[in-house]
């Protein structure tokens, strides 16, 4: 970027910032609903919605209300949504071998979906926490996760799921090699067209919390998911994982808790030709709604939140501020 010697009063910055049409003329960043990915959980049992007491706000879907939901979310613009199942424990086991079930419910509703709302792009989850008794996203053998082990499984679950009509298929397990399986096995049966979100640049953090009890996901003691996940005091670890996967075939990378690690999202956006998503966790998206509820802050904080994220080289942002921000700016109301 070319460097201007500028001098005072001949240059004044806030001739810039007279208004708010001014500044929106300006602005080197627009928030775009169809930007924005709403994470939804559905229920296996639950005839009807029931509130997450630890996202306030969200909710615990049933099959019919999940269909309402997204109904309701494609007339106010949101086109993408990432779909997370809660099962009961009675169909978990240690190997998570319902995820292996071409007819699992996961399955069942992407399809039911999918037939309903053929436009909507669906992104499925690709990790067994969801199917292990032991809440973790791997296979556990003699209290380790054993990764290899764990690809089998993977490729296994995401050829089922892009057979059920998931667009695209987000890895958020975090095994070595991962990508690399699911692809290979996608090529091979006819899935070439199917996008790959590999979530690259995740790391092991306490803001997931909320969503493990939207999931019912939560890990027994013993083995800690940062044996997998990346170590929170590391940014140059961020490149190996992103290469691996974009040289395994990853079409879009993640970077996962978003607010905490703008400087990761920016790194990776500045120094990888492909599209890089955030998602803004259970844990950041309560920890404002909280203070929000609270009074502490407005409501603007929501909009100032995803801005940066944006700001900061995202293409795109998961968040459960989704529906709020479209609803806000809904031109149909």
């Amino acid at each position: 970027m070319k460097s201007l010697s500028r001098k005072f009063p001949y240059t004044r910055s806030r001739r810039l910032r007279s208004n708010q049409t001014i500044r929106d003329l300006v602005a080197e960043n627009q928030i775009q609903v169809n930007k924005l990915i709403q994470p939804l959980f559905v229920s296996d049992t639950n005839k009807k919605n029931i509130d997450i007491t630890t996202m306030p706000g969200q909710k615990l879907f049933s099959k019919l209300g999940l269909f309402k939901e997204i109904e309701t979310l494609q007339k106010i613009g949101i086109g993408t949504v990432a779909l997370f199942p809660n099962l009961t424990s009675i169909k978990k086991n240690n190997f998570g071998d319902e995820a292996l079930n071409p007819e699992n419910f996961l399955c069942t509703i992407l399809e039911q979906v999918k037939e309903r709302f053929p436009e909507q792009v669906l992104i499925a989850d690709v990790a067994l926490d969801p199917y292990t008794s032991s809440g973790h996203d791997g296979v556990v053998i003699n209290g380790n996760v054993d990764n290899d082990l764990t690809l089998n499984s993977l490729a296994e679950m995401s050829l089922n799921l892009a057979n059920s009509g998931a667009d695209i298929l987000a890895p958020s397990d975090m095994m070595d090699g991962r990508v690399g399986v699911i692809r290979e096995t996608l090529e091979q049966e006819g899935h070439s067209d199917t996008i790959l979100l590999s979530y690259a640049a995740k790391y092991a953090s306490n803001f997931y919390g909320p969503f493990r009890d939207a999931v019912g996901s939560k890990q027994k003691k013993g083995i800690s998911k940062s044996t997998y996940q990346m170590d929170i005091r590391n940014s140059k670890e961020s490149f190996k994982e992103i290469e691996l996967d974009i040289n395994e075939g990853a079409d879009i990378v993640m970077v996962k808790p978003a607010m905490v690690n703008q400087d990761i999202i920016k790194l990776v956006s500045d120094n990888y030709d492909v599209p890089v998503f955030a998602y803004q966790v259970s844990g950041e998206y309560t920890m404002l709604m909280n203070s929000i509820d609270k009074k502490i802050f407005d409501h603007n904080v929501i909009e100032e939140s995803l801005m940066t994220l944006f700001r900061s080289g995202s293409a795109s942002v998961l968040t459960y501020f989704a529906k709020w921000f479209a609803q806000k700016y809904d031109k149909s109301n």
